[in-house]
């Protein structure tokens, strides 16, 4: 438990094992927290919970420091179970409590617990006075789930995010100024880029009219990672860029290969990228994690993508990050796709009708070899890339250009 403002308290958990998330969908390689808050006024506030496997120690953890039944109210933000998780246990101790949720909020919790709790339903303006504070209710449907909302603290200038603007980062601090910038910034814009990315045009919508209503913010305090106390506004800034086809100007070529021949395309493609002066980054799909090349896609201008050609289609890593990037739907980005092959070679086929279908613009025809690529072919590769540079470079505006 800490004390982040006048009488309200952290009091979540620090998942400092988690190495996998949703599922086995997202890498958590520093770990995350579930981040609960409560509010100790006359009245005492409890906001989210944390993620079932540790309901016991949090509930027995709420009732030695404040008191099960002082809890007057429960608000859940967003009902996914690394939020929402303890629920069921905590309301068999306190039953009667009122949980504050949205009506589609009210609607999944049933589904998820198959309980009829006393659901108070919000919407966008609707409050609660504590005493001292009031608690707004913003809502924030998509964001990522249909039920998803934000509270604000009135008088204390605190925004309690839920997942917006978080990261799945634990560290021994809770403060964005205590922590190092760099990772920071990298699992806020990886959670960006794998869970938020499809959702970029509501984030730029929610994000104007968190504006509109003039609410002073000091501190945004996500359910997942670090909080932002100093300048929080600066994670809004950067959701507003990322949100607005984000690229940092590069290309990333990706590829899986059997016997190598498509690796060697690979890095002569991105020398001629480099020859150009467009940074490039190599990664074959079956060697990385699938979180991070998708945070790389998302960073880059474009994409090159190639394959061995295997059973008449593309190997399985490349395959998976495809469906990936598939439903991410990325705006605004160029792409190409290349291959080796020995008889059929329909990889660089598939992967272009992919490529089309995730949204990506098709900037160059496809470039294929037979078997294991000569000297000259690997010179055609590396024209092939200095090619696709210069036509990247043509798509970025001289206000989108990295300096």
């Amino acid at each position: 438990m800490l004390e982040i403002k006048d009488k309200i308290y952290w009091v979540g958990y620090k998942d400092w094992e988690l190495k996998k998330f949703h599922g086995d969908e997202y890498s958590t390689f520093r770990g995350s927290s579930y981040n609960s808050y409560l509010i100790k006024d006359e009245k005492l506030a409890l906001v989210d919970t944390v993620w079932t496997p540790y309901h016991e120690g949090f509930v027995e953890e709420l009732e030695r420091l404040f008191g099960l039944d002082k809890i007057d109210l429960i608000v859940i933000n967003h009902c996914e179970v690394d939020h929402a998780g303890s629920l069921a246990y905590l309301m068999e101790k306190i039953p009667d409590t009122p949980i504050y949720c949205t009506k589609k909020g009210a609607e999944m919790i049933k589904k998820h617990f198959h309980k009829d709790w006393n659901f108070q339903v919000v919407k966008t303006g609707d409050s609660v006075d504590l005493g001292h504070y009031k608690l707004v209710f913003v809502e924030a449907p998509m964001l990522h789930w249909p039920d998803t909302m934000m509270t604000y603290v009135q008088g204390a200038n605190v925004l309690l995010s839920n997942d917006p603007f978080g990261q799945h980062y634990v560290s021994p601090h809770y403060f964005n100024d205590q922590v190092d910038q760099g990772e920071l910034y990298y699992e806020a814009l990886k959670y960006y880029a794998n869970i938020i990315t499809p959702f970029s045009k509501l984030v730029l919508a929610k994000i104007k009219e968190l504006k509109s209503l003039n609410l002073p913010i000091d501190m945004i305090a996500p359910s997942h990672g670090i909080i932002w106390r100093d300048n929080p506004m600066q994670i809004v800034e950067k959701y507003e860029q990322w949100a607005n086809n984000y690229h940092e100007g590069s290309v990333t070529v990706l590829y899986d290969t059997m016997w190598g021949a498509t690796k060697k395309m690979a890095l002569a493609i991105a020398g001629g990228l480099e020859n150009k002066g467009v940074p490039a980054k190599v990664i074959n799909t079956a060697k990385h994690d699938k979180n991070d090349i998708i945070t790389e896609v998302f960073r880059s201008k474009g994409i090159i993508v190639g394959s061995s050609t295997v059973n008449n289609g593309i190997l399985s890593s490349l395959a998976a990050v495809l469906e990936m990037i598939k439903g991410l739907k990325f705006k605004q980005k160029a792409a190409a796709s290349f291959g080796s092959y020995g008889w059929s070679g329909e990889s660089v086929k598939i992967v272009e009708e992919w490529l089309k279908e995730s949204g990506f613009e098709i900037i160059q025809e496809s470039k294929k070899i037979q078997w294991d690529p000569t000297a000259d072919e690997l010179k055609e590769c590396v024209a092939y890339g200095e090619a696709f540079a210069e036509k990247i470079k043509a798509l970025i505006t001289p206000e989108q250009a990295v300096k």
